[in-house]
């Protein structure tokens, strides 16, 4: 039975269409949230992070009443197929993202979350025009030197063990739900068991939506082999990084460092949680966009 979310009735007041577009040689699936474009307070192309999809963002969404979000599935994950003919690298999301927001939204904010703060932050830096750029848990140092460089070099290990077993094997062993769950616990922070509950069931429902096992390969060694360091210097629109104080991937000294690399940005950081912001506090999160925005504050429902 899948777990109630706390979000729910915050969500239920936000209307949401689903929409298709042709970008990047493919096909890609999206979603917006809220109001149409000339009622909406303002306009945020949003994008998720690894092995995640449109569903992740969703409590975040639900604290922004009156924005108008665009949440698209990254190439290869979720309800976007992958792209055709194209290795799953940097390079590629960045240009996927860059066509997608041109065709969809062009203007607007530009949001990404962990995996997701890289391709944003590659497309912005690489010439995709927005009007500041939001970083949610960004990856701002190599994963391989967070506070848990061991697991993540475990991970090497597993996504490389399941490109190399038989096919039937290796998508069994990527798709293993008490892997998923013990990734999930790592992750999450909370000691609220409902909310953990909900977490869990997030990871049990969308972290194995991916296309296949080669597109998950190429995905996770882009996001082990970048981070948003490297374009920091040259993207000169104002930038919001939202940080978590226990980030296991990116440790909050590594985020404070990053966000001085920027010529004008902003940190936020959220106490307590760690690389869930999006599912642990996304009232805090929502909070710090729309004062980034210099939006008025949402009522409280």
């Amino acid at each position: 039975m899948p777990a109630a979310s706390p979000y729910s009735a915050r969500l239920a007041g936000i209307p949401v269409e689903r929409h298709d577009v042709e970008v990047a040689g493919g096909t890609t699936a999206y979603w917006v949230y809220g109001p149409p474009a000339g009622e909406a307070e303002a306009t945020i192309v949003a994008v998720h992070g690894f092995r995640g999809e449109h569903h992740g963002l969703e409590p975040v969404v639900a604290y922004l009443p009156g924005i108008r979000v665009i949440s698209p599935d990254l190439p290869g994950f979720g309800e976007t197929p992958p792209l055709p003919g194209r290795q799953h690298d940097l390079s590629a999301y960045a240009g996927w993202l860059a066509e997608f927001a041109r065709a969809v939204a062009p203007g607007a904010v530009v949001l990404g979350h962990s995996f997701g703060s890289i391709v944003a932050a590659a497309a912005v830096a690489g010439g995709l025009s927005t009007p500041r750029l939001i970083l949610i848990n960004p990856i701002g140092a190599p994963a391989l030197e967070g506070p848990k460089g061991i697991l993540t070099r475990l991970a090497v290990l597993y996504y490389r063990l399941g490109a190399l077993l038989p096919e039937r094997l290796g998508t069994a062993l990527l798709r293993n739900p008490l892997i998923v769950r013990v990734m999930s616990i790592a992750m999450a922070k909370t000691r609220d068991p409902k909310l953990r509950r909900f977490i869990h069931d997030q990871h049990d429902t969308y972290f194995s939506r991916f296309a296949d096992r080669e597109v998950l390969r190429e995905a996770f060694v882009t996001s082990v082999s970048h981070d948003v360091r490297a374009f920091a210097g040259v993207i000169d629109v104002e930038t919001l990084l939202i940080a978590a104080q226990k980030d296991d991937i990116t440790p909050i000294e590594a985020e404070r460092r990053l966000a001085r690399m920027f010529p004008n940005a902003e940190l936020v950081e959220i106490a307590d949680v760690g690389h869930l912001i999006h599912y642990e506090t996304p009232a805090e999160a929502a909070g710090a966009i729309r004062r980034f925005l210099r939006l008025r504050v949402a009522p409280d429902r």
